[in-house]
């Protein structure tokens, strides 16, 4: 304890170099940026070649090289430029490679920073974690969230501030059970859909700000729910259900306090909450239509990217209402989800309050074999389900290819000249062998004579009225050879067709055909492997494609860079000022300055996580002062501070920067992905206000609380 303690060590070099360097990698965290490195080009066509020669790429199309700007004409760029990024995966890794180099950190720091020392075990954590978001995310996947926010909006109806008031219940409540990455994922884009559709609602801010931080308010209710909770648990030896019953009472004031306070003080325009919402009717023909897993590849009928122009017209518009109004549900996968996260977490809890002592058995012990039914059932269901979305993938291709080969046109005139369009273009040969086949082997028979031509009559009728054709129906192109001018011509001389558009249908698959006819490589297999994953097994890939993988990587290098500024002195000498602090202002001080510290941290020591690794070590590294002085702590004053710290880490989420927390990194990709930019300012400045006013109460509360039923006996750790 005694080296633990020592504080002699921050006048070496290497102590110092050590803080620098933490302090930096929080920098880069919160700013990230990228790194220009300059490659000879022989090295960079050599490896190429080599790549392209083992088969891992594909051959490199040969081209000039480009000419340096402002030199002799027949001077080329002797270099290549790559981009390295510095963001919050790398630039902690890179800090403990630079550490380890300079013998600042060594095999202690690493082991105690992965395995865990002093009670915080980070592979027992990121494995808890992972597993629970399996199931959580699996529960988003079969589209529940959605499912349920779309009744919310029908109970809220059209009327602004109680449709604000549902929603805001529904992901509190949603929140505290799952935690806030599954809300953050399906509720992000829910509301972004929803205000765009909105004739009258002028701007998303209100509703998609509030839903943040309602998310990142519940979730510290529960330990699952958010994995700072997780690592301030196991540094304390708190138990679960001891956890929550400390923590629901000033959240759940927090929630009830901030919900006026967002309506009426920090949102109170009519132009962002309007008294009551215009909202689109969804036309007759697609009430009731049976949706399409979106899960699948091209089954929303419009793409990410296509986003922004689809919001300008008619047909784009309707589909993000009906992603809103007509949601997909998958019932049984919903219904073994939500069962199997049910008794995850009452067989957590009852386990966890049964046991003597805290990591006696690994919490993920419980989780991991839920997480494995989970995928389980998403494989065996997705397996079973394989020819219907395989051929559903294949003619929502279709669709999708023609349709963005169709002219610009809007409602039904669009419709019926694109479905006659193709309709022409359909053309019949003989010639299988150069056929360029879009859909299953069971749409290989041609069509001949007026039988074809009633077929697609009636194809066409369907897709007017909004339904599918089997995939059966749907024809084999021809391979059509283009002309100089654009003509289309058979083996057997030009057709009298016309193209459709600005691109033509056959063009675009037959060039995919061609690309797919080249040598296979490595990433041509990888990729063909994820499309077929995506058609065959659409839950458990868009699962996988949405854990917080980057966690990991991040949250080890964190505990090792926190490890080395115990082991350098530091955290001992920050332990010594915070002991200063709470002697100079007692049990109501150490509540306001941890929640006030906490916070600030969240945005400048590597996210909530982050400040969460540093904080338990801090506090640990006091208690430890006091047990060697003789002095030990009162059980309010000590748990006063512990708690503290875990509403600043889960509030602080919503506070000054995006890389205060994962969550907001994620929040912020989402937006971007649905064209609603916020920078950094804005961010800031409309969760100040909010911050303050949430950390304020939930530190009254907490005052009161601790005083109601804490007392000053000594506390005695474990």
């Amino acid at each position: 304890m005694e080296d633990t303690l020592d504080t002699s060590q921050i006048k070496s070099w290497r102590s110092i170099v050590t803080l620098i360097v933490f302090i930096l990698t929080n920098i880069t965290v919160l700013f990230p940026f990228k790194v220009p490195l300059y490659i000879p080009r022989p090295v960079s066509t050599a490896v190429l070649g080599m790549l392209s020669n083992c088969r891992v790429i594909s051959p490199r199309p040969k081209q000039s090289r480009r000419v340096k700007t402002g030199s002799h004409p027949c001077t080329v760029d002797r270099y290549v430029r790559l981009e390295f990024p510095m963001n919050f995966v790398t630039a902690p890794l890179v800090a403990d490679l630079f550490l380890l180099a300079i013998s600042a950190i060594g095999r202690q720091e690493v082991h105690d920073g992965t395995v865990g020392s002093n009670n915080i075990s980070p592979l027992d954590i990121m494995a808890f974690f992972l597993t629970l978001a399996y199931i959580a995310i699996s529960i988003d996947a079969s589209g529940l969230i959605r499912y349920l926010a779309f009744q919310v909006l029908k109970k809220g109806g059209k009327v602004g501030h109680w449709l604000f008031f549902y929603l805001y219940t529904f992901f509190f409540c949603l929140g505290t059970f799952i935690g806030n990455d599954p809300i953050i994922l399906s509720g992000t884009a829910f509301l972004a859909y929803m205000t765009r559709v909105s004739k009258n609602i002028m701007h998303p801010r209100a509703w998609i700000v509030s839903q943040f931080a309602v998310a990142n308010t519940a979730s510290a209710i529960l330990v699952s729910s958010n994995p700072t909770n997780l690592v301030l648990a196991g540094a304390f030896k708190i138990k679960f259900i001891t956890y929550t019953a400390n923590m629901i009472v000033p959240v759940v004031v927090t929630a009830i306090v901030l919900f006026p306070f967002l309506l009426y003080v920090v949102f109170a325009d009519s132009r962002l909450i309007p008294v009551s919402i215009q909202m689109r009717d969804l036309p007759n023909n697609l009430k009731g239509r049976e949706r399409r897993n979106p899960n699948i590849p091209y089954a929303r009928g419009i793409t990410e990217e296509e986003d922004q122009t689809a919001a300008n017209a008619e047909k784009g518009e309707i589909l993000l209402l009906e992603e809103i109004m007509n949601p997909f549900l998958d019932k049984k996968g919903a219904a073994f989800g939500a069962l199997i996260m049910a008794v995850t977490l009452i067989t957590l809890l009852a386990l966890n309050a049964a046991s003597q002592s805290q990591g006696e058995y690994p919490v993920f012990w419980v989780t991991l074999p839920a997480a494995c039914i989970m995928f389980c059932w998403d494989v065996t269901f997705g397996f079973m389900n394989r020819k219907i979305t395989r051929k559903l993938a294949r003619q929502t291709l279709w669709e999708s290819e023609a349709d963005r080969s169709k002219p610009a046109a809007s409602g039904d005139e669009m419709n019926e000249k694109g479905i006659a369009s193709v309709q022409e273009e359909w053309v019949e040969t003989s010639n299988h062998q150069k056929s360029v086949q879009v859909h299953s082997s069971g749409a290989g028979e041609s069509r001949h004579g007026s039988a074809g031509h009633e077929d697609w009559k009636a194809d066409t009728d369907k897709i007017k009225s909004g339904g599918v054709i089997p995939a059966s129906r749907i024809p084999t192109l021809t391979s059509l050879t283009l002309t100089g001018s654009g003509q289309a011509e058979s083996d057997n001389g030009p057709l009298d067709t016309k193209p459709i558009g600005q691109v033509d249908v056959e063009r675009s698959l037959s060039e995919s055909e061609q690309r797919r006819r080249e040598r296979p490589t490595l990433v041509s297999l990888v990729s063909d492997g994820h499309r077929w994953c995506q058609e065959t097994l659409p839950t458990v890939t868009a699962v996988v494609a949405h854990l917080p993988f980057m966690l990991v990587p991040f949250a080890f290098s964190m505990f090792v860079l926190v490890q080395a500024l115990v082991t350098r002195g530091w955290v001992p000498v920050f332990a010594h000022g915070w002991d200063h602090w709470v002697n100079k202002t007692g049990t109501i001080g150490s509540i306001g300055g941890m929640g006030l510290l906490s916070v600030i941290l969240c945005n400048f020591a590597g996210t909530n996580i982050g400040s969460t690794i540093l904080l338990s070590r801090v506090i640990q590294a006091w208690q430890e002062i006091h047990v060697a002085n003789g002095t030990p702590l009162s059980n309010r004053t000590f748990w006063a501070t512990v708690y503290s710290m875990a509403l600043g880490v889960n509030f602080g989420a919503y506070s000054m920067a995006f890389s205060a927390s994962l969550a907001g990194l994620l929040w912020r990709d989402i937006l971007a992905r649905k064209h609603i930019n916020v920078s950094r300012l804005e961010f800031a400045w409309w969760n100040v206000p909010i911050i303050a006013l949430a950390m304020g109460v939930g530190c009254a509360v907490l005052v009161a609380e601790v005083y109601v039923v804490r007392d000053d006996s000594p506390y005695h750790p474990g």
